[in-house]
């Protein structure tokens, strides 16, 4: 479903990563983990395509849904977002209105993060579990073939997490792929393998 070949990057000519194998298929989890620093976030930008690889490749099947939830978002704090907008943004579609079945999406996810209560409150108004719960929400409600989760869990509580487990691990029987970076190790013992980055200096 994914894999990555020997990929390698740099911010400003200094390695961050280099020569990293990773595959994960279809109804499977990998989880990423390793100390501060040593490229966990670069490694879920570089397989979302959002950077690109110094050396190295990502290969995916053409037509591949991926879903990216960055462990930073600060700039989504500034817009004028309710939990249930930005939740829906996760079903947008071009040129398509959101639906039925989307709104029943919507609604679902919400129900099991416990986000209903809090539909209607501004992002910028929520705990950080509660956004982080929101974040999340709109990851998973996405249709998506692989799921790029940067540290999902690590704002929440016992309770939240134990939630985010649940929803995760009924993505991936269904038959999704799945990359988690995690500090959490009750969370990487989730995943059917483990890459673990060092820093590459």
């Amino acid at each position: 479903m994914l894999t990555a070949e020997q990929l390698g990057f740099r911010y400003a000519g200094v390695p961050v990563l280099r020569g990293v194998d990773l595959h994960v298929g279809a109804a499977s989890m990998v989880a990423v983990t390793g100390p501060n620093g040593c490229g966990k976030s670069t490694l879920l930008h570089l397989l979302a395509g959002v950077e690109t690889p110094a050396e190295g490749a990502v290969r995916h099947p053409a037509g591949t849904r991926l879903s990216l939830l960055p462990q930073r978002t600060p700039d989504i704090d500034g817009l004028p977002l309710t939990v249930a907008e930005c939740v829906r943004i996760g079903r947008f579609t071009p040129r398509r209105r959101l639906g039925r079945h989307d709104r029943a999406a919507v609604t679902e996810i919400m129900e099991r993060l416990d986000l209903a209560h809090l539909a209607r409150r501004r992002l910028r108004e929520l705990s950080g579990g509660q956004r982080q719960r929101t974040l999340i929400a709109q990851a998973l409600v996405q249709q998506a073939d692989v799921y790029l989760l940067d540290e999902p869990t690590a704002a929440l509580d016992a309770a939240s997490r134990a939630r985010v487990h649940e929803l995760l691990g009924e993505r991936v029987r269904a038959g999704a792929a799945m990359v988690v970076a995690s500090h959490d190790a009750g969370e990487a013992a989730l995943a059917g393998a483990i890459v673990t980055l060092a820093s590459p200096l």
